[in-house]
Order: structure tokens, then sequence, then C-alpha cells
């Protein structure tokens, strides 16, 4: 089982920066593919990017590419979110993810097993 803690969430303005972190209890961090989602007001969590457990292939929504970095660091068990250019339709809950089963799906919220409790993020015109 792993524990996860976002942190790094606040308020922007448009045109900037944050950068999230999802810390991760236990010493089974390395092993998991890891995802960011996000749940604005009213609208279901949507899929924001993945990285596998080795940081070998990154994945990303098709509307964020370019704008969002995924990293994690397996030392410090983190995961991180860089978010640049910010725009107002950026704010949101942010969640960090943990997923089990490597064979699920990437992009489904229902294929991640242990979920932290959430950042906001807010972005100002």
């Amino acid at each position: 089982q792993v524990q996860l803690v976002e942190s790094g969430g606040g308020l922007a303005q448009a045109g900037g920066s944050l950068r999230l972190a999802c810390a991760a209890s236990g010493r089974t961090f390395s092993s998991y593919m890891m995802g960011w989602f996000r749940q604005a007001p009213g609208k279901e969590r949507e899929f924001v990017g993945a990285i596998t457990s080795s940081a070998g292939r990154l994945y990303y929504a098709d509307s964020l590419k370019g704008r969002f970095t995924i990293s994690r660091d397996n030392v410090k068990n983190t995961l991180y979110l860089q978010m640049n250019s910010l725009k107002p339709e950026d704010t949101a809950v942010y969640y960090c993810a943990a997923k089990v089963k490597a064979t699920m799906s990437t992009t489904d919220k229902a294929a991640y097993d242990y979920w932290g409790q959430g950042t906001q993020v807010t972005v100002s015109s």
C-alpha cells in the first residue's frame, strides 16, 4: 500500500507557473506507474498525464502537451507536475494517483488504486 500527499498548489496568474509535488510513503513507489488527474468544479475528474515506474515513458492529455511536464524521483519517492503558461481553465483540484497493474489503462481514473487528497490550483486572469 502507498499513501500519497500532494503539495505546491495555490494561486497563480495566467501565464505563470506552478510545480506540484506528490510525496509517497512506502518502499514500493518505484514500482508503480504514477498519474496526475484534475477536477474542476462541476466537471468529471480528468487525466492530466502519467509516467511509468522507471520514468521511461510519459503520457499526457493532448490538450496539455507542451505546457505540463511530469517527472519523478524514485530516490525521494516523489512525483512532480511542472505547469507552465497557466490558463484560467487550468483551475482545478489536482490529484496524484498510483496504478498497481501495468496492464490497466493509463488514462482511466478507475485503473488507479491509490489517490492523494488533492491540492487546489487557482489561475486568475
